[in-house]
């Protein structure tokens, strides 16, 4: 069903088609939700997990980026998605770059964004995430960005991602830090070690004043290659975030080359800038999901997301070392039945290697070239 209506939408430019699933998809959450789980739903003791004292349904979860503004998290819920990843957020609301700012490459099955975080701001999406906050059997992330401004640098910038922690983080069951995002003008990031030793040491003391500690992640960029052993920058990031005790990392973001594309250099050229996913980063989303498990022994759990869109691909990503998986690239190219097919077909590959549960296949591959 979903191949026929992708052809309608995959006719209308890739904003433009995102803008009017999210409102199909409101639609559907209030006026259809019971249809929604004959249609989504899929549930197997095998997948259940407890990770940051949590219960997880499945390890299935919705990106950042598709919900930006917090209003899909009950669509989501029934579709069949095992928790929801919102923002980015930030503290000011942005209306984000020029348009066209997406764009599909469907020969790579990969998307290029420049989207500007835009999004309606922290204080916008507090009373929608306070609305869903408590409910044990639904986890719901939110993912926290600067604004995108480049006059907000140094200490000012610390200060804002400090001022959405404290709006959000209350009412989030994780918060993930993207320091990886080059989201402003001049395209520096909170990936520098310095930079993130000060942001995570402000976000810590914010958290130390709350009464919840709620786990925070961070969230990294592909590296440049699949098969790195060893990386000096990587282990500086994992090291000052071991050192700030983070509760988690997500790996990965978008990529800012063109490498390995089958998409045309001339149109590439066209497109210019913005953040690749999809199938082009799937072999380097794993190389460092494997990298991030070895160095830190499975002591923290990971997020994998990037170039997910079946249940092999979530497989290998899980026995590379990723707890959790999201998808999002491939929910445009495959549509929401994607989440259950996953799922389904997790549950089988699982009983094929003889795991009984979803926790028993982390990183059983992690030392695989």
């Amino acid at each position: 069903m979903y191949s026929r209506l992708r052809s309608a939408l995959f006719v209308l430019g890739p904003e433009t088609a995102h803008n009017v699933a999210l409102l199909s998809a409101r639609f559907a959450q209030r006026w259809s939700p019971f249809l929604l789980d004959a249609m989504y739903q899929c549930a197997h003791p095998s997948l259940h997990q407890e990770i940051f004292g949590k219960t997880f349904a499945n390890p299935v979860g919705l990106a950042a980026g598709f919900d930006k503004n917090a209003r899909l998290i009950p669509f989501f819920q029934r579709a069949g998605c095992g928790f929801v990843e919102v923002g980015s957020v930030s503290a000011r609301k942005s209306k984000g770059n020029k348009k066209p700012r997406a764009f599909r490459l469907p020969e790579d099955q990969a998307l290029i964004n420049r989207m500007g975080l835009n999004n309606v701001g922290a204080a916008a999406v507090q009373p929608r995430l306070r609305q869903h906050a408590g409910k044990k059997t639904f986890p719901v992330g939110v993912n926290i960005a600067k604004t995108h401004s480049p006059t907000i640098m140094g200490e000012a910038a610390i200060d804002d991602f400090c001022e959405s922690f404290r709006l959000l983080a209350p009412f989030a069951d994780y918060v993930a830090l993207n320091i990886s995002c080059p989201n402003t003008e001049e395209g520096k990031t909170f990936e520098d070690p310095n930079a993130l030793d000060q942001l995570l040491g402000a976000i810590m003391r914010e958290r130390s004043e709350m009464q919840r500690r709620v786990p925070v992640l961070v969230k990294l960029s592909p590296p440049p290659t699949p098969d790195f052993v060893l990386d000096s920058f990587f282990d500086e990031i994992l090291l000052v975030s071991l050192a700030h005790k983070v509760n988690g990392f997500i790996a990965t973001n978008t990529a800012p080359d063109r490498d390995n594309l089958v998409t045309s250099v001339d149109r590439l050229a066209r497109i210019g800038k913005g953040g690749l996913s999809g199938q082009p980063i799937r072999e380097r989303a794993n190389g460092l999901v494997k990298y991030i498990y070895r160095k830190t022994k499975g002591t923290k759990p990971i997020i994998g997301v990037g170039g997910i869109a079946s249940a092999e691909q979530a497989y290998e990503r899980i026995k590379a070392g990723a707890s959790l998986i999201q998808v999002y690239t491939g929910l445009v190219y495959e549509g929401p039945g994607l989440i259950r097919d996953i799922k389904e077909g997790l549950v089988r590959l699982l009983e094929e290697d003889g795991f009984a549960t979803i926790a028993q296949a982390v990183g059983t591959r992690s030392d695989a070239s």
